[in-house]
């Protein structure tokens, strides 16, 4: 029934909204990187209802490939990563939570303001939703802006990227396969990268802070 699907898609639209808070507040990694998995799953089933409804039949690969890299590869490689450098929580953010999470409601009130105007140009089935769509890529860059963990800023990255194909999803009804097939391999490509950094700078290091990061490449100069 195409009614029951649209609605069906709404109520994901709103979960991705609810998660976003979720990683925002969220101070365990492993938690974290749970969360990032859920909302691979969202994405997955966004993209499978979309292909239902719209006939787009490249979404049911798409949602296929979405679910090996961001429900099970990525959060499989970030979960051997804190194993490894034996982390377990992101314990301070550069502003207090209350107040992170009083920003990221205003955010989320700017996001709908923005996309009000939009919303009459788009003729995506879920074009109602790019409201929320967009306040989930705002939470995403405020989550990497509040972070202080380098290992919790490569997550909100993930998120934020997340984040961005969600919007071109419910604005679009899905974009184009070959171009997210792109847009995933790069995104594997720089992940492999930053483990291979995070775990150097473990070594030379011996901590995560980025801040404490700063003041150690600052020391070398």
């Amino acid at each position: 029934m195409p009614g029951s699907n649209v609605e069906f898609l709404h109520l994901l639209v709103s979960l991705m909204l609810i998660l976003g808070f979720a990683m925002l507040r969220e101070r365990r990694l492993a938690q974290l990187i749970r969360l990032y998995a859920w909302q691979g799953g969202v994405l997955v089933l966004s993209a499978w209802l979309l292909a239902d409804l719209g006939g787009e039949r490249d979404l049911y690969l798409s949602g296929l490939l979405t679910l090996l890299l961001k429900v099970f590869f990525l959060p499989w490689v970030l979960s051997r990563l804190l194993s490894r450098l034996g982390l377990r929580q992101d314990r301070e953010v550069l502003v207090n939570m209350p107040t992170v999470m009083l920003i990221g409601i205003g955010l989320v009130i700017l996001a709908f303001a923005l996309a009000r105007p939009l919303q009459s140009l788009t003729m995506s089935i879920a074009g109602r939703s790019l409201g929320i769509a967009l306040a989930c890529v705002l939470l995403a860059l405020l989550m990497m802006i509040v972070r202080k963990r380098a290992i919790a800023q490569v997550i909100a990255f993930l998120a934020l990227e997340n984040a961005l194909i969600f919007v071109a999803t419910v604005s679009t009804n899905g974009i184009p396969m070959l171009m997210e097939l792109a847009m995933s391999l790069d995104l594997l490509m720089g992940i492999l990268v930053l483990v291979v950094f995070l775990m150097h700078v473990q070594v030379e290091a011996r901590h995560l802070d980025t801040e404490e990061l700063s003041a150690w490449r600052g020391g070398e100069r």
